[in-house]
């Protein structure tokens, strides 16, 4: 299988990503306009802005980076070198600073040499850019799963968030973009997709006839029979289609797990949010699911301890985990950003945000290893990706025993049965040898 891109830059240029799916698929663009003669070792930092704390771990990456190689050139990229160009062009361990546009441009990594000086900060706003310009990967660095881009930016601008600021208003990437992205990586051998973006539920909005994430998922996978799982990247309560909603009852390579954007279960919260849903739209919205789909499981992002949170309304949202049976957990305690106007509310206390967090996070285990102890017996279809383990269909980690599981195949898609659970994980076996 191959897993890097096919035009796989010299080992002195590194690149390291930090946080979402789109950036990760940005890595990849840039590995590959970093292909040159090798005589530049240039450390590439793909930045978050998601949280203070991801800047935080940026910089002190940054910092250890020059300890550990000053001959190195240092070059800051991504969210939050976007949203902050000077503050990182201030670090006296930084070369340069390019934004999030500018990292996508060939020209950006090929320059250099006997031609004119590259500037020190190249980051120009981004939010008058209209269109997304489609960059086709061929392959992702260690992983057997592979991310595809359908959508960039956001509209909304809910009062916690500075990703806007940092990837600019949403833009679609057309279509026949998309299939001729996913044809090449399928033909490279990944089985497995990953459809991803800022929120991408707001997909297509932009484009001529204004189709639909569903529409999207369905042309996708009825023009690329060979893709064998297909997944989506966390979306927008409210903003399920039609057409999606469809695909979940009847398309089988459409895989039976989400992963919703709920931040908050209390409704007065998600309304200082500036969230475009209700409790009870998440609700209803995971019946409504389990109806089409009896299997399915449902993930959801949360944030603990939002401004003016209080313990009733935390509770609110510890209580929605069991009503709506989410289990894939991704908690954040709060992290003001300045310039939003979240940072502007009564704060939490941090020790406050922290320990709701982890009762967030202990809830979403509890439901995980409720599932998991129903699954003894039943056979899986698991992903390997690496050291003999996996994820089921329902994103459910799996470590597996048998031949057929060895590091190098990498990739593949196995049967296996179920034999235990343990630490979150279940065990198994693969289903020739269960049957022996």
């Amino acid at each position: 299988m191959n897993q890097t891109s096919e035009t796989a830059p010299p080992t002195r240029d590194r690149v390291e990503t930090f946080g979402c799916r789109l950036n990760a698929f940005e890595a990849e663009v840039i590995r590959a306009h970093l292909n040159g003669d090798g005589s530049r070792h240039r450390i590439i930092f793909n930045t978050c802005a998601v949280t203070a704390e991801a800047e935080r771990q940026a910089r002190q990456a940054i910092r250890k980076a020059r300890r550990d190689h000053p001959e190195a050139e240092i070059v800051v990229t991504g969210c939050a070198a976007q949203i902050d160009p000077d503050g990182f062009g201030a670090m006296d361990e930084v070369d340069r600073v390019i934004g999030n546009e500018e990292k996508l441009r060939i020209e950006t990594w090929r320059g250099g040499g006997n031609g004119p000086p590259e500037p020190r900060i190249m980051v120009n706003d981004i939010m008058g850019v209209t269109k997304t310009v489609p960059h086709l990967v061929s392959g992702f660095e260690g992983r057997a799963r592979a991310f595809v881009q359908v959508q960039q930016g956001c509209d909304h601008r809910c009062t916690f968030c500075i990703i806007p600021f940092g990837r600019g208003n949403s833009r679609s990437v057309a279509i026949g973009e998309v299939v001729r992205q996913a044809r090449v990586l399928v033909d490279n051998d990944y089985r497995e997709l990953v459809l991803t973006g800022v929120d991408i539920t707001s997909y297509g909005s932009d484009l001529p006839g204004r189709p639909s994430l569903g529409q999207l998922c369905r042309r996708l996978l009825a023009l690329v029979p060979d893709l064998q799982r297909l997944r989506l990247s966390s979306i927008d309560p409210v903003e399920i289609d039609d057409d999606l909603l469809t695909l979940i009852a009847d398309e089988p390579r459409l895989m039976p797990h989400l992963h919703l954007s709920v931040q908050a279960g209390d409704d007065l919260i998600l309304k200082r949010m500036k969230r475009r849903h209700l409790r009870g739209d998440v609700i209803e919205i995971a019946r409504r699911l389990r109806n089409l789909r009896p299997d399915i499981v449902l993930g959801a992002d949360f944030i603990a301890g939002f401004p003016t949170e209080t313990e009733a309304m935390f509770q609110r949202s510890l209580d929605l985990v069991d009503e709506a049976g989410l289990m894939h957990l991704h908690v954040f305690p709060y992290s003001a950003r300045s310039g939003t106007p979240a940072a502007r509310m009564p704060q939490v206390p941090k020790a406050d945000r922290k320990r709701r967090a982890a009762m967030l996070r202990a809830a979403g285990d509890a439901m995980l290893t409720q599932y998991i102890a129903s699954r003894s017996g039943i056979r899986e279809r698991v992903l390997i990706e690496q050291d003999c383990a996996g994820h089921t269909e329902h994103f459910v980690p799996m470590t597996i025993t048998g031949t057929g599981t060895d590091p190098a195949n990498a990739g593949a898609i196995v049967d296996a049965v179920v034999t235990a659970a343990a630490d979150g994980r279940l065990l198994g076996a693969l289903a020739t040898e269960a049957a022996t």
